[in-house]
């Protein structure tokens, strides 16, 4: 096994989130998902994100088991999904993740969407991570007037917002909000999810040139120089592999610069302001 990878951002309570993660997002192979896992372990990877609605927690833990890797030495995330959000529900969603996940603590949690009662489950957020069960609790794809919201009601800062983010996407004036707040951007899909020509760019093709790099690795390395943590996915070992290795060179400001001439403003995602879709997802299940 090689060395670990363990370059860090520290998040405000001191905690400290590796730069670098695995996403397990749309992995619904119990034993593809287990595999890549356990790859990523061997690489280095310590990092791992998950969520509720992803129904995969406990094909990660076993994974994780397998890889033979002590729970200490692992950051794990997961987030309660939309139809769990109101303060009682969230806290019986959050002992469900930790049961799937075989744990007894989780590194960070959050609340995946800004939906209905997301202040209420904020409240029950501040509450498990006050009573020692996460260490770092923060949310994801909320919006400035989301984090805004829950300024006004006097309610602790969220320590991370994980948001879409990639160079057609870079999520600038949220980006600079949370810079001046002291909340870590963690960028989900941040290779654009396969939906973008990205790679095919000249900036990043001569970037990848230069630097004898693939044009994933310029990408990954430019939301690096952001400051941002990255949570790429992949199932494929030599990709996990592919991925880790962007802490050897950086780009120069005015490379930054050209990156930012990749920016369309173009979303692949769900908008996080979709409230009919926050409403139908908050709907729970029949079965």
């Amino acid at each position: 096994m090689v060395k670990p990878l363990t370059e860090s951002i520290t998040l405000y309570n001191g905690v400290e989130i590796p730069k670098l993660g695995l996403g397990v997002f749309l992995m619904k192979d119990e034993e593809e998902l287990v595999e890549a896992v356990k790859a990523a372990v061997e690489v280095g990877y310590r990092h791992f994100d998950t969520a509720k609605i992803y129904g995969n927690e406990e094909y990660l833990a076993r994974g994780l088991k397998e890889s033979g890797i002590s729970r200490e030495e692992i950051f794990l995330t997961s987030k309660v999904w939309n139809y769990d959000l109101g303060y009682e529900q969230t806290k019986i969603a959050f002992q469900e993740t930790l049961d799937r996940l075989d744990t007894d603590y989780l590194d960070l949690y959050l609340i995946h969407w800004a939906a209905p009662k997301y202040a209420e489950s904020w409240k029950a957020l501040i509450e498990l991570y006050e009573e020692g069960r996460v260490r770092a609790i923060g949310v994801s794809n909320f919006q400035i007037h989301h984090l805004e919201d829950l300024k006004n009601q006097e309610l602790m800062q969220p320590m991370i917002n994980q948001i879409e983010t990639h160079p057609e996407f870079p999520q600038n004036e949220l980006h600079e909000y949370m810079k001046e707040n002291g909340i870590v951007h963690e960028a989900w899909g941040p290779l654009g999810q396969g939906k973008t020509d990205l790679f095919q760019q000249p900036v990043i093709l001569g970037l990848a040139d230069k630097y004898g790099k693939t044009p994933a690795q310029i990408i990954l390395r430019w939301h690096l120089e952001r400051g941002e943590v990255i949570i790429p996915k992949s199932v494929r070992a030599s990709r996990i592999q592919e991925n880790s290795e962007v802490f050897d060179f950086s780009l120069t400001s005015n490379e930054m610069e050209l990156m930012e001439t990749l920016n369309t403003g173009t979303r692949y995602g769900s908008d996080p302001d979709d409230q009919e879709r926050l409403k139908q997802t908050s709907i729970r299940p029949e079965n």
